[in-house]
């Protein structure tokens, strides 16, 4: 932590005006910034770690209030006969954008602040977390997902069920396809923002950085859903997507629940590789 908190302080007077580009960058040895090691792919000794139980328990409650206040959003919208009585999509594109950035905010020091599987899985794609805590953060927010869509189902149940759970379905006139395209697309902008707001070159050069990130984050996914709501109902996030289908339980919401975990891994892992292979150009041999 010293060696990164100097490499912070001096980043911005180290870095020259003239660098290298491409693959040529990752050959300098006067870097302003240190590039993390990659995470081991098992490593058991995370599991005797108090800290590592405690990050999975950051991502259960933060992923817990995401669903409570995004889902009690969606159905103050629906029960409404007049969307010009309430927030509307663009409210409801501002619950889920706003909860994310004040959670990835709050969460950021002690887990990452991933709050969805398809950022753990781009993140462990990119070797930035090991197999071990990806599958115990992903395990962490469906079970948090589930019980924040439960809530809300426990407060307003008639309600709940009448307006559809705020579970993700293709909506009519579109094909499984474009609600498909759709989850890669979006998801893709949100773990492609990730990693630019969280890049290592990026904190070392501009201090502020890490403590704008939760910014970015938010509001790519108050943009998406802007996008995206009239298509899919926005998923973007297989977690959110599962507790709602799990607590609401119709068939309908099953019949497309496939597209919300393949899309969003899809989109993940596109963003994964353009971040690392062409933006950063990092050589496969390092990540080894």
């Amino acid at each position: 932590m010293e060696g990164k908190e100097e490499d912070v302080r001096l980043g911005a007077n180290k870095f020259s005006e003239r660098q290298p580009i491409g693959t040529a960058a990752q050959g300098t040895d006067d870097k302003d910034y240190k590039e993390p090691p990659p995470a081991p792919l098992f490593e058991p000794g995370e599991l005797k770690s108090w800290s590592f139980y405690r990050a999975g328990i950051a991502e259960f409650v933060a992923t817990f209030l995401f669903l409570y206040i995004s889902i009690l959003t969606v159905m103050g919208v629906s029960k409404s006969t007049s969307k010009c009585a309430t927030v509307g999509i663009q409210g409801i594109a501002w619950s889920f954008g706003g909860m994310i950035f004040a959670l990835v905010y709050c969460t950021a020091g002690i887990s990452g602040g991933h709050i969805n599987p398809a950022v753990t899985f781009g993140l462990f794609l990119a070797r930035k977390l090991s197999l071990t805590r990806a599958v115990f953060y992903i395990i962490m927010q469906c079970l948090g997902a589930i019980c924040g869509a439960g809530v809300v189902k426990g407060f307003q149940q008639g309600l709940y069920m009448g307006n559809g759970g705020g579970a993700n379905v293709v909506a009519p006139g579109y094909t499984k396809g474009d609600g498909l395209g759709a989850e890669i697309v979006g998801t893709f902008i949100l773990v492609y923002t990730v990693f630019s707001a969280t890049d290592a070159k990026r904190n070392a050069r501009d201090s502020h950085v890490p403590i704008l990130a939760p910014l970015p984050i938010g509001f790519a996914v108050f943009l998406v859903h802007l996008a995206t709501i009239p298509i899919t109902g926005t998923g973007i996030n297989p977690a959110r997507s599962l507790g709602a289908a799990v607590i609401y339980n119709q068939h309908h919401a099953w019949a497309d629940h496939w597209i919300f975990w393949v899309g969003p891994f899809i989109g993940a892992a596109l963003a994964a590789i353009y971040h690392q292979v062409i933006i950063r150009a990092i050589p496969f041999k390092s990540r080894s």
